[in-house]
């Protein structure tokens, strides 16, 4: 139902789509006959200007014609009348001639006068005749004029016969359908547009539904493609979302940005796509292929219409940067190769660093055990050079040793070795 102001008391009332259609067709009536009444009106005035003018014309044609004729009947008149009054002595022959030469010019005048009107009335009619033709015109442009706008206000008026029946199929498919049912048709609607085209545009490609719940969601559909020589050009995560009119609570496009963003990311695909037929009335979602990266990276809400455009748009960029990819893999596998011989030589230099560490504990301890042994020795040998000097006082002193040092002060012992002999201490 739509809300209409009255131009006159300001007063609005709502009208539904068979009265405004209705109002239109009595504006466009209206208007159309206004315009067929003015053109009418200006043939008809061109038609009685075009009369006006022929016949001005005419009379003016033939009084100019008559006007020369009545001055070359009195220059006529006038000479005969000179001749006459020369001519009184010859003979009534000659007047009779000249009286005939008179009838004659009358007669030549009376002529012109007839031949100039029979010329005129002839113009006369063949204009009268271009202006019937000119009403015969007329009319038939009138009548194809109305003609062409019932033509045009009965195809309007059968356009919006059928949409008002497709609105209420529409009405009626939806009120049967289940919003799960509706899902559904989206779904299928999808899968059978790609499948007509999957044997002669989409031969390397993967579109199946996403069955695979393990991560706790899904998607509906996943369309992988790869080249021939099995590296992956494109992936792309599909959901499609439809809703009927009587929904109870409406939901918006983005209220599935958050979850679909998940699916693709679990799934393991490089872009997103949505394909809704929600918020029907919005500018933004109607007008194409609405990129809504600035929320989510690499997503796009496509109406059904789009669903393989989108698809041909990614899938040709991805082709044209496949060469780069490539080059990438190619550097990046460098780049590993690379890395890795780096690790290896680390993992060298950290073994090599290891095991001279090891060999180098292991020198300054043996180098800590020969300067332990080197002093013991050089203890053993201080000790060794001090028993030699002791050993050597020893011996000094065993030298120095006699029997009278030996008994000085012990008479007993002075005594034994007195009856010895001479080994007797006193000698």
């Amino acid at each position: 139902m739509n809300e209409v102001n009255c131009p006159h008391c300001n007063k609005a009332f709502k009208i539904d789509a068979s009265g405004f259609a209705d109002i239109l067709k009595q504006v466009r009536d209206r208007e159309f006959e206004k315009e067929v009444h003015e053109r009418l009106e200006f043939l008809e005035k061109d038609k009685e200007n075009a009369i006006k003018l022929a016949k001005i014309n005419a009379e003016h044609t033939l009084q100019t014609e008559l006007s020369k004729k009545d001055a070359e009947l009195i220059a006529f008149k006038s000479q005969t009348d000179v001749l006459t009054g020369e001519l009184k002595a010859k003979n009534t022959a000659t007047v009779a001639g000249l009286k005939a030469t008179i009838e004659s010019a009358e007669m030549e005048k009376k002529l012109a006068v007839t031949n100039a009107v029979t010329t005129l009335e002839k113009e006369r009619d063949a204009l009268t005749g271009t202006l019937k033709n000119k009403d015969t015109e007329t009319q038939l442009l009138a009548t194809s004029i109305k003609e062409k706008f019932a033509a045009e206000l009965k195809t309007k008026d059968d356009i919006i016969k059928l949409k008002d029946e497709e609105i209420a199929l529409r009405k009626d498919m939806k009120l049967r359908l289940s919003t799960k049912r509706i899902g559904e048709t989206l779904e299928q609607h999808c899968e059978t547009e790609f499948n007509r085209l999957r044997a002669t545009g989409f031969q390397n490609a993967y579109f199946e539904k996403d069955n695979n719940a393990k991560t706790g969601s899904k998607g509906d559909y996943i369309y992988r493609e790869l080249d021939d020589s099995g590296n992956e050009v494109i992936s792309i995560m599909f959901e499609m979302k439809n809703e009927g009119d009587e929904t109870a609570t409406k939901k918006k496009n983005e209220d599935f940005f958050r979850e679909l963003d998940k699916d693709r990311t679990e799934k393991n695909c490089e872009y997103a796509v949505l394909v809704s037929l929600l918020e029907s009335e919005s500018d933004l979602y109607n007008n194409g292929i609405v990129d809504v990266s600035h929320k989510y990276p690499l997503m796009y809400v496509v109406r059904p219409q789009f669903f393989i455009p989108i698809i041909t748009l990614l899938r040709n960029a991805a082709m044209k940067s496949l060469k780069h990819k490539a080059e990438l893999d190619l550097m990046r596998n460098q780049t590993i190769d690379i890395t890795n011989f780096e690790d290896n030589v680390n993992e060298f230099k950290k073994g090599f660093a290891k095991n001279y560490e090891l060999a180098s504990r292991k020198f300054h301890k043996a180098i800590d055990e020969i300067d332990k042994t080197i002093d013991h020795l050089q203890k053993t040998k201080e000790a060794l050079l001090s028993s030699e000097n002791n050993l050597r006082l020893a011996n000094n002193k065993a030298d120095d040793l006699t029997i009278k040092k030996l008994t000085r002060g012990n008479p007993t012992m002075r005594e034994k070795f007195a009856t010895n002999g001479p080994n007797d201490p006193s000698n």
